[in-house]
C-alpha cells in the first residue's frame, strides 16, 4: 500500500509538471508572453532565480532567452527588462504605460498602497507632485538645501575627531548625518546624535507622526483625497526611509572604496586642495571644477548598483512591447544593474574605475547609462539631494581625514553581503587621521 501511495503521489507531481510546462508553453512566444524557463508548480522559476543574488541569476536567464523573458515568482509571472535599450524604452520612451508600481508584498503590508513609492495613479501623481512642491519649497535644488548639508557635515567631522585616529565603524555617524538632512528639511530641525528623540527615530521611523506638524493634515475632511493624515505620514515615511539608507549606505561603501584604493584618494585630495583648499567647506558649485572627485562619485553609484533591481513597475492594460504581449496586471523587473554594469559603455564593469567617467583629457564623462535612481516617471525624487549629500559628504570627510584601513587594502573584501534587492557593503573598520 506505501508503494502504491508513494507511485501516485509521483504521478501526481509529473502530471502537476506536464500540466503547468503545457500552460506556460502555450502563454509564450511571439505574439504572446515572453519566453523565459519553465516554470514548476507552486516554487516557479525557483531552481533558476536565486533570491540571495537576483541580479547575476537573471543575467545568466539573459544570455539564455534574450534582454526580455518571463521568470515565475512562484506562480506569479514576471516580465524582466534586462539591458539599457529595453529599460530606456519601457521607463522613459514609454513612461506613460510603465508608470504604475508593480505588486510588492512589503509594500503593501508596511504602506497599504499609500505614500509615494507603493502608491499608483491619481493618489501616486498627487502625493508625488505635493512631496517635490514641499521639498522645493524647504530648499530642495537651492543653496539652503547647500547649507544644510554643509552644517551637519560639521557635525560630523566633530564625531569623526572624536575617534582620533583609533579604528571605528563608521555606519551609524553616518546614518544620522545624512537623516538629520531629512530632519532639518521635515521638521525644521536637526538632532544631537545621542539625542533619545532622534534615536528612537533612527531605530523606528514610525515615530516620525509624532513629530508631524498638524498642518500637514488641514485637508484632512475630504474623504476622497490623497491629502488625508495617514497618507502623508507614510509619504514622509517613504522619505526618510529613501533619503537616509539610501544615501548613507552608498557614502558607507564609497569610503570602503576608497579603502581598497587609495591612490584613488589621493587623488581626490590632490583635487580638493587645488580647487577648494583648506579654508572653506566644500560647495556643490565646486563639482564642475573637480571632474575626478565627480568622476569617483559616480563610479561608487555604478559600482555597487545599491538596488539592481529597480523597484516592481507594472502594465495597467495588455501592451505590446517588442514581439511580445505582456498581459494587464503582470509585473515588470528593469533590471538597473544590466545597465550600470553594460560591459560596451563601461569596460571591465565589475572593476572600480573612475576612467568610466573620465574623457581622455580629465573632463567629466556623462552616461546615458548612469541610472541609480532608475528613470522616467518613477525616477527617485529625492535625487537631486541624494546626489548633493553623496558629493558634499565625501569631498569634506577628505578635505579633513585621509582613511587608512585597519587591514592591508588588498585584503578588504568589498563584495556586497546581501545581492537580492539591495546590495550593502560588508561591515568594516577605518582609521581617520587628521590632515
Amino acid at each position: 500500500m506505501e508503494l502504491l501511495g508513494g507511485v501516485t503521489v509521483v504521478l501526481l507531481v509529473c502530471i502537476a509538471c506536464l500540466l503547468s510546462f503545457a500552460a506556460w508553453k502555450g502563454r509564450s512566444g511571439k505574439g504572446k508572453m515572453p519566453p523565459g524557463p519553465a516554470p514548476l508548480p507552486i516554487l516557479g522559476s525557483l531552481l533558476q532565480v536565486k533570491p540571495s543574488n537576483l541580479a547575476k541569476t537573471l543575467h545568466k536567464l539573459s544570455e539564455e532567452y534574450g534582454p526580455v523573458f518571463t521568470v515565475h515568482m512562484g506562480t506569479e509571472p514576471v516580465v524582466v527588462l534586462h539591458g539599457h535599450d529595453v529599460v530606456k524604452e519601457a521607463l522613459v520612451d514609454r513612461a506613460d504605460e510603465f508608470a504604475s508600481r508593480g505588486h510588492m508584498p512589503i509594500g503593501d503590508r508596511a504602506n497599504n498602497g499609500l505614500g509615494i513609492i507603493f502608491s499608483n495613479n491619481e493618489p501616486w501623481l498627487h502625493v508625488r507632485r505635493f512631496s517635490l512642491t514641499a521639498l522645493r519649497n524647504f530648499g530642495m535644488g537651492k543653496r539652503s538645501i547647500e547649507e544644510r548639508i554643509q552644517e551637519e557635515s560639521d557635525y560630523l567631522m566633530e564625531e569623526i575627531n572624536k575617534t582620533k585616529g583609533t579604528p571605528f565603524d563608521p555606519t551609524f555617524m553616518l546614518s544620522c548625518s545624512v537623516s538629520n538632512v531629512i530632519c532639518s528639511i521635515v521638521f525644521g530641525k536637526r538632532y544631537d546624535y545621542k539625542d533619545k528623540k532622534f534615536l528612537a527615530l533612527m531605530n523606528n521611523m514610525n515615530n516620525i507622526f509624532e513629530m508631524m506638524n498638524s498642518r500637514w493634515g488641514q485637508e484632512k475632511d475630504r474623504p476622497n483625497s490623497s491629502f488625508h493624515m495617514k497618507n502623508l505620514i507614510t509619504s514622509t515615511f517613504d522619505l526618510f526611509i529613501a533619503g537616509t539608507e539610501t544615501t548613507s549606505t552608498t557614502v558607507r561603501y564609497g569610503l570602503l572604496l576608497l579603502l581598497k584604493y587609495p591612490k584613488i584618494q589621493e587623488k581626490i585630495q590632490e583635487e580638493i586642495d587645488k580647487v577648494v583648499g583648506r579654508s572653506r567647506k566644500p560647495c556643490v558649485a565646486d563639482r564642475t571644477q573637480m571632474p575626478y572627485t565627480d568622476a569617483v562619485v559616480h563610479e561608487i553609484q555604478r559600482f555597487i548598483s545599491l538596488i539592481p533591481l529597480a523597484l516592481p513597475h507594472t502594465v495597467t492594460k495588455d501592451t505590446s512591447f517588442r514581439d511580445y504581449v505582456i498581459p494587464k496586471g503582470t509585473t515588470i523587473y528593469p533590471v538597473l544593474s544590466s545597465v550600470l554594469h553594460d560591459n560596451k559603455e563601461f569596460p571591465n564593469p565589475h572593476e572600480f574605475n573612475p576612467e568610466h567617467f573620465l574623457h581622455k583629457n580629465g573632463t567629466f564623462k556623462k552616461s546615458d547609462f548612469f541610472m541609480p535612481f532608475s528613470a522616467g516617471k518613477r525616477i527617485c525624487p529625492g535625487e537631486g539631494l541624494a546626489r548633493m549629500e553623496i558629493f558634499l559628504l565625501i569631498a569634506t570627510i577628505l578635505q579633513n581625514f585621509t582613511l587608512k584601513s585597519v587591514v592591508k587594502p588588498q585584503e578588504l573584501n568589498i563584495n556586497p553581503t546581501l545581492s537580492g534587492t539591495g546590495n550593502v557593503p560588508p561591515a568594516y573598520q577605518l582609521c581617520a587621521v587628521p590632515r
